[in-house]
């Protein structure tokens, strides 16, 4: 199968290699493509080097399927054209998610929504991902009304810009600046800019697509996002009120069956998710399960994820994995 990976050289598109390869995706022929500054650059995938290639060369070449991770700009200039040439688009910008003609695909949750006529088929923001893997099996036993979220998102959900500036002031080098603000040692209670009702683009993103992904926009979700100093993995704490009562241990029972999502939850060891744990992993790692002694049938649970893996690549990756293996590819 022809494979395109489009912003191949970017952070994102190279954890989109570096899955493919691991997970053993049917690549026939790979096909690099990044901007016009990047073309005739090299990348390795499977020990042999190809070179990236102009949009308009890779929609020439023909792949079966094209994942995007080149920006929003990008995608809504270039994943039609793929489209009207028989290419089908798995999107991992924010271009097409709200688009009420295009499907937003978690396939722990919703995959079975994709049909033969989906071209462009949009992956959703990192922090959501994680949050409705563990949050779907839940809200199909008890009925979810309402979630309240605050994140704790790693540097690496900005781009490498942050990731320097990160390490940049850790050995005291003057550099260039992905935030308004330092990072190290610091928290900055804003993601994306600012709108009229006072919440952030991150922030809506989080509720807008929760109730698209599951299908319920009944589920009232608030949200929070917060950037940290860290790498490999985004954190969040999730409060989350059920129309019917639960006993922690059959959420545990429910969550350890769920796929895609790993219980570490034993307070008496000390075990809970961190992104240290979760850095280069596929799964969501839920913990912190406890009952919130506030208000009736509602849970506080703690979600942890890498968000270039499970919250990109890998779901884009899983969106193909799924096409293929129900005649959609």
């Amino acid at each position: 199968m022809k494979v395109a990976v489009v912003g191949a050289t970017g952070l994102v598109g190279s954890k989109m290699l570096q899955v493919l390869e691991e997970r053993n995706f049917p690549v026939t022929e790979l096909i690099p493509v990044a901007s016009e500054r990047s073309v005739g650059k090299e990348v390795v995938f499977k020990g042999k080097s190809y070179t990236v290639v102009s949009m308009m060369d890779c929609i020439k070449a023909k792949p079966a399927v094209a994942i995007f991770s080149a920006g929003g700009g990008t995608s809504l200039e270039w994943a039609p054209k793929f489209a009207e040439a028989g290419i089908r688009v798995i999107d991992n910008s924010s271009a097409w998610r709200m688009d009420p003609t295009k499907k937003l695909v978690v396939p722990e949750v919703n995959a079975h929504v994709l049909t033969a006529e989906d071209y462009i088929i949009a992956n959703p923001n990192c922090s959501t991902i994680q949050m409705v893997v563990a949050l779907q099996p839940l809200h199909q036993r008890y009925g979810i009304k309402r979630v309240v979220v605050s994140t704790y998102q790693s540097v690496t959900g900005t781009g490498k810009k942050a990731v320097d500036q990160l390490f940049n002031e850790r050995k005291g080098v003057e550099g260039e600046m992905a935030y308004k603000y330092p990072i190290d040692l610091n928290v900055i209670p804003q993601i994306d800019v600012f709108l009229e009702n006072g919440y952030t683009k991150e922030e809506m993103k989080m509720v807008k697509e929760t109730n698209k992904i599951m299908g319920d926009e009944s589920i009232r979700v608030t949200a929070t996002t917060v950037r940290i100093p860290v790498i490999g993995g985004h954190s969040e704490s999730v409060n989350v009120e059920f129309a019917n009562d639960f006993t922690l241990d059959e959420v545990k029972s429910i969550l350890s069956a769920a796929p895609g999502v790993v219980v570490q939850d034993d307070p008496a060891q000390q075990l809970y998710p961190m992104p240290l744990w979760a850095h280069d992993k596929d799964e969501v790692f839920v913990g912190r399960l406890r009952r919130d002694e506030t208000q009736a049938n509602t849970l506080n649970m703690w979600i942890v994820s890498d968000n270039l893996r499970k919250g990109a690549a890998t779901n884009a990756i899983q969106i193909a994995e799924y096409m293929m293996q129900n005649g959609l590819l």
